[in-house]
């Protein structure tokens, strides 16, 4: 048989594969939080309150 330099257990394989799961568990993670803050956001909105959101200032705060 012809020798296509695949291994059955490549670490380079391996490699990928857990990037490629790390990537995901972030980007879970990111999601999980941002729509917890809108999630937030929406309550204080139903529940009638104002100032729900917080206003990103210039930083100057004069």
């Amino acid at each position: 048989m012809a020798d296509d330099g695949d291994e059955e257990g490549s670490p380079r394989g391996a490699l990928i594969a857990l990037v490629v799961v790390a990537v995901l568990v972030a980007g879970g993670l990111w999601l999980v939080h941002v729509l917890g803050d809108a999630g937030r956001i929406q309550d204080c909105v139903a529940a009638g309150r104002g100032n729900c959101a917080p206003i990103a200032g210039a930083g100057g705060g004069r």
